[in-house]
């Protein structure tokens, strides 16, 4: 396994992230143990989760999962860098009954105490913001994480689905407190959506946050979608982004010449989504989140794996970045 300092922080994480949003949901409480034994056996020792996983009237039971592996002891939670999230809405009857969700102090420090408990530990090392809270004061926010700093319950914050203009203002605001601010920054970002290169990733490296990717095949459509689909499989939809792409004739175009391009050079459509986010500046790891021994072991493949200079090119022609602007109309 390869490692890297997660930001301008000194603390190393594999370059392979941990997602277990499917714990729970789609992978039983056994399955995901086992899994979580083979990613830490193979070095990885990034793990990611948030509190809402596990959905609907199972939200938490994610964290619970990951609470009852650790449980099991060797060492495991001394190995693993644990981050989960906070803003979702937690309560059984939220929509009635407030302060249940977002970033306020209250649901902050009610939402920290809940995730540890569930979760079977006594800290937090990476606290993370699951999306923008624009009805409270980030001097309010901050104000609730340095005191969980101070407590020992968090080490580090992190965003998630922040603009760049939200990731400077989080970090001026810490700055201007004497905080350390947010040290990583959880976007999507892969081959066919690469938004994040215009404003987000720069913001994230101009204030030293490392990157995080998620949904780094695009909902399965990376991970060789038409083949799967000719195979009998199909992509695995997550979201209704992806759940008609293929029916698209133009971007089933795309999606056919990635493919063609990689079997041209004997690569893994999975894999080489992977590796070749791991060549980008600023990125310290894309989130795996696997069902399967087999999607595992892919995805651990693909950070060993080098993408040649040919297929390098190769990608960006079939899926080019956002391009230079608003930088071409300076001068």
């Amino acid at each position: 396994m390869k490692y890297t300092q997660l930001g301008r922080t000194g603390l190393k994480v594999s370059r392979l992230v941990l997602g277990t949003m499917n714990f729970g949901p789609q992978t039983n409480e056994s399955d995901s143990h086992a899994l979580m034994d083979a990613a830490l056996d193979a070095g990885v020792n990034f793990f990611d989760t948030a509190n809402v996983y596990g959905w609907g009237e199972n939200k938490g039971r994610t964290e619970e999962i990951l609470g009852t592996w650790f449980a099991q002891g060797g060492d495991r939670r001394d190995k693993v860098v644990l981050a989960t999230k906070v803003y979702g809405n937690m309560g059984a009857d939220g929509e009635a009954w407030p302060n249940h969700d977002k970033l306020s102090a209250l649901n902050i420090r009610r939402a920290v105490d809940a995730s540890l408990k569930r979760l079977q530990t006594d800290h937090i090392d990476l606290y993370q913001f699951h999306h923008v809270d624009r009805s409270t004061p980030i001097e309010e926010i901050w104000q609730a994480i340095d005191v969980l700093i101070q407590q020992g319950k968090i080490l580090y914050a992190g965003s998630s689905n922040f603009s760049g203009y939200k990731i400077a203002q989080a970090n001026e605001r810490a700055r201007q407190r004497g905080s350390y601010g947010l040290v990583s920054e959880q976007c999507i970002y892969n081959l066919m959506q690469r938004d994040a290169e215009m404003e987000v990733i720069p913001a994230a490296q101009e204030y030293g946050l490392g990157v995080i990717p998620w949904s780094p095949l695009h909902g399965g459509l990376l991970g060789g979608a038409i083949r799967k689909e000719r195979e009998g499989g199909g992509a695995r939809s997550t979201s209704g982004r992806s759940g008609d792409a293929l029916a698209d004739p133009k971007l089933r175009a795309r999606i056919q010449a990635y493919e063609d391009l990689l079997e041209k050079h004997g690569l893994e459509p999975g894999e080489a989504g992977l590796a070749w986010l791991l060549t980008r500046p600023g990125i310290t790891g894309p989130i795996s989140g696997p069902r399967t021994r087999e999607q595992l072991d892919s995805a651990l493949r693909a950070v060993e794996l080098e993408l040649s200079d040919e297929v390098l090119a190769g990608l960006d022609e079939i899926f080019p970045g956002p391009g230079p602007s608003p930088e071409n109309f300076a001068w």
